[in-house]
């Protein structure tokens, strides 16, 4: 009907959702200037706002069944309902796909700071088909690359990796086998290798201590008396009453019970970046302020809006059964030795050595009893034959009361001790790794591994809880890979 009145005024107003439309303007001026609004906002409604976060980007569009295709076939996409939008990983090429699949159409990209206080700026940008590796303090190699789908599907081979969305880099563990893959991949996708090694990071400010202050505050009673009613290890207790001296001693002029959610998260960055602490030290802090506040004071469980930091999972350091040959042999202090001997022998933890009594040791079933160690579980562990042969001499010259290594005044071995012995006997065997009591563990359970134990009872004598920290093993052991029948060389070519 509107058409046989007005034969003149058809014309083409707007696109709505891909498909073109036509309106049918009648000759009156103001209803003429009320479908140029339409027409406008029409066009609007095909425009594309993409907001890029630390770790999501979300996607603000008009319904369109071909639009959403393609967004479902990006992994972990999802449609949020209660703010009307598309929340995207923000994934390596997730970003470049969305802008190469809607192009023209995207009307505003809002990029937001991230407040991670680990992010590094200054960084050196990558040129086409270059790769930044740096190695960095914590032990992990840092690769920096323009987008590159070779490139993101060779990362993806390695354990542990992790993507850094603010600083736009990949990190995984340090080996020499993975920096040999690296250059391999290189060589391979024509890429060109930029090697470099992070400057070490200045020291930050010291720890308030109670030498700083007057007034220094101890931790309360309460909070220790909770930490012992709630049976927490004497380890978790120190930790937690330091963490959280330091804590009240900040705030020095403030009343414990009523500092604030805003001053927690303050300190938690001036421990980032002032005091330049570690990822674990920062976590631990923020497990005892937590503790006190939610535990002891009864309080309801918060979030703090600051984002705990991952700790980034290196590879261990192992030592070949020569190295711990050489090792052992440069301990000439009989006590000394057998420490070493057990810790590599059982696969123990430090404090387990320390913590074991002359009871746990049963040499009729050859095995060493450790009791209620980290989860409070108990376990059994391999006795060696050969140790056996050096500790009855140990127990003939030192004759241990209760524990199995007493120090000079009875009670257990020092911890520091302990470590010093692992340090000397390194350093005199010529050892350039950096060898620690744990370092004997990681190699107990290597060697276990590539002599064809299986992973579970790994698993069991080192008492993880889940069989995933077991096969980080796998990933350090090389023997037996050319065993391993390639399916190509089966094939008559």
């Amino acid at each position: 009907m509107t058409l046989g009145l007005f034969p003149d005024l058809k014309i083409p107003a707007f696109e709505s959702l891909g498909e073109k439309q036509e309106v049918l303007v009648p000759a009156n001026t103001a209803i003429k200037q009320d479908y140029k609004k339409l027409a406008t906002a029409s066009k609007k409604e095909t425009s594309i706002i993409i907001e890029v976060f630390d770790r999501k980007i979300i996607l603000k569009l008009a319904k369109n069944n071909e639009d959403i295709a393609f967004i479902n076939t990006i992994k972990y996409s999802r449609w949020n309902g209660k703010t009307y939008c598309w929340e995207i990983p923000n994934y390596p090429g997730n970003l470049e796909r969305l802008k190469d699949y809607f192009n023209d159409r995207i009307e505003n990209i809002i990029e937001h700071d991230s407040a991670d206080n680990s992010s590094i700026t200054g960084v050196k940008q990558p040129n086409k088909k270059e790769l930044i590796v740096v190695r960095t303090f914590s032990g992990r190699l840092r690769l920096i690359a323009l987008f590159d789908r070779d490139f993101i599907n060779f990362v993806h081979g390695f354990p542990y990796k992790s993507w850094q969305p603010k600083n736009k880099w990949w990190t995984i563990p340090y080996s020499e086998k993975y920096m040999e893959n690296i250059r391999q991949f290189c060589e391979e996708s024509g890429f060109t290798l930029t090697y470099e090694t992070e400057e070490a990071k200045g020291e930050g400010v010291k720890r308030i201590s109670p030498f700083d202050l007057i007034n220094y505050r101890k931790c309360p009673e309460e909070m220790r008396l909770k930490l012992v009613e709630l049976r927490y290890s004497e380890r978790t207790l120190r930790i937690y009453s330091s963490m959280f001296e330091e804590f009240i001693n900040y705030y020095s002029r403030e009343d414990i019970d009523s500092l604030n959610e805003k001053q927690i998260i303050a300190f938690l960055r001036y421990l980032v970046s002032e005091r330049k602490v570690s990822v674990s030290y920062q976590n631990q802090a923020i497990n005892a302020i937590k503790f006190y506040y939610e535990r002891v004071l009864g309080g309801k469980r918060k979030f703090y809006f600051i984002d705990r930091p991952k700790k980034e999972k290196t590879l261990p350091t192992v030592l070949s059964t020569e190295e711990v040959q050489l090792l052992l042999q440069a301990a000439t202090n009989l006590k000394h030795k057998c420490i070493l001997m057990l810790a590599y022998s059982a696969g123990l933890r430090l404090g387990e050595i320390l913590r074991l009594k002359m009871v746990d040791i049963d040499r009729d079933r050859m095995q060493i009893n450790v009791v209620q160690s980290k989860g409070k579980k108990d376990r059994y562990t391999k006795l060696s034959p050969k140790f056996l042969v050096y500790f009855d001499s140990y127990l003939e010259a030192y004759q241990p009361k209760e524990y199995v290594f007493e120090g000079t005044a009875g009670g257990p071995y020092s911890a520091s001790s302990a470590q010093n012995i692992v340090k000397d006997a390194a350093a005199k065997a010529l050892i350039k790794k950096h060898v620690t009591m744990h370092t004997l563990r990681h190699s107990f359970a290597t060697h276990c591994l590539e002599n064809g134990i299986d992973l579970r009872y790994i698993q069991e004598m080192l008492g993880h809880e889940s069989s995933r920290t077991t096969e980080i093993y796998t990933h350090v052991t090389t023997k037996g890979f050319d065993q391993i029948k390639n399916p190509l060389d089966q094939l008559d070519l």
